[in-house]
């Protein structure tokens, strides 16, 4: 019990009572500076070696003078979460295990595209709370929240991994649900979008949620938003609360009136709807036609996730055909549809698939194709 408390504790730097400044934003690191006695214009600059420049010493903070930077190796320090492993599938996708610095430890993915850029899904709790009846990663169980740096600090080293991508998406779509820890992920995303750091806008980010309603309401009212995707994954109650407990609280019709409420002012925004595909579970052609009714009045896009597999669940993968023949019921109804690509399978790094090493050995199978560091 004690060690469960301890893990959902929030984490700060315990180094010699250094601070940690990895999850400052400018406006923060500013005024660190300043009560440290500096110029504010020196978090300035700490602001852009940390997120820009990637720096992970203090030593390579050039333009910094000298005593400065040996001030700040006495007050302060550059944490980066430490990867453990990375798994390589056949397909360029690399699932990165990360230990943070309590030793827990979190699952993080990158995914290259053709045309150079890539995307990378990062977590924002360690395990999660839902326990959607499909997803690994609700198996795990809570641990606890991550801080705004250790979602920031995912992106740091994927990025520093692959210095050939030539623009980056960033998915909160990894382990735990985001907006259960929207304090952390609201400073996370203000320091990727700041054009002096990161500088990953907006409109290359997307926060996914099962549907917690307030989180909803609050993250999409703010001046500057992310792009929201919704976990739905049934077209009805009855249906929905046996897959994504969560409905028993936000219930469907509670969620789509949120939803509705949305302000998407640009033809270039919409709600992404998110539906997996389990075979001979929510597959039917009914179940499209209900699905389509429900989400015709939004302006959406709907990204059918067929269901991939992990051995801790008896569900079956949707056939092609069932996949395709949902598509295209959708389609008749006037809504824009893509068809997620399975990605990162065989090394376990597909949606609903990260932390089944973290799952109860008794109830995991063997996962194909795993790589060393």
């Amino acid at each position: 019990m004690e060690k469960r408390r301890q893990m959902r504790t929030a984490v700060l730097s315990v180094q010699a009572g250094r601070v940690a400044l990895i999850g400052m934003t400018r406006a923060e690191l500013r005024a660190w500076a300043t009560a440290q006695g500096w110029p504010a214009y020196r978090g300035d600059q700490l602001f852009m070696w940390l997120y820009a420049r990637q720096a992970r010493s203090f030593d390579g903070m050039t333009d910094l003078p000298r005593a400065l930077r040996e001030a700040l190796t006495e007050r302060a320090v550059i944490e980066w979460p430490e990867p453990l492993r990375r798994d390589v599938a056949d397909d360029g996708t690399v699932k990165y295990v990360l230990r943070l610095t309590d030793g827990a430890v979190v699952e993080t993915v990158f995914m290259p595209r053709p045309d150079g850029r890539a995307t990378v899904c990062v977590s924002t709790q360690v395990g999660c709370p839902m326990g959607c009846r499909f997803c690994v990663t609700g198996a795990m169980g809570f641990g606890r929240n991550l801080t705004a740096g250790e979602i920031v600090g995912q992106v740091l080293v994927v990025r520093a991994d692959h210095p050939e991508v030539v623009g980056w998406n960033v998915v909160l779509m990894g382990m735990g649900e985001p907006l259960l820890n929207l304090d952390a992920v609201e400073k996370a995303l203000d320091i990727l979008w700041d054009p002096r750091g990161l500088g990953i806008g907006p409109r290359h980010t997307t926060v996914s949620t099962v549907g917690i309603v307030p989180g909803i309401r609050r993250l999409m009212t703010r001046p500057v938003r992310p792009r929201l995707a919704v976990s739905l994954h049934a077209p009805e109650p009855a249906l929905r609360a046996r897959l994504v407990p969560v409905e028993r609280k936000y219930g469907l019709f509670e969620l789509m009136q949120a939803l509705r409420e949305v302000p998407l002012e640009t033809r270039r925004e919409w709600v992404t709807i998110e539906y997996t595909l389990i075979g001979g579970v929510n597959d039917r052609p009914e179940h499209a036609r209900r699905l389509a009714r429900l989400v015709r009045p939004l302006r959406c896009k709907v990204n059918l996730i067929p269901y991939n597999p992990a051995p801790i669940f008896p569900l079956e993968e949707p056939t092609p055909e069932a996949v395709e023949a949902f598509a295209r019921i959708l389609r008749s109804h006037g809504l824009t549809v893509t068809v997620r690509q399975n990605r990162g399978r065989r090394v376990m790094a597909a949606c609903g698939q990260l932390g089944y090493e973290f799952v109860r050995p008794e109830a995991r199978g063997p996962a194909e194709g795993t790589t060393g560091p």
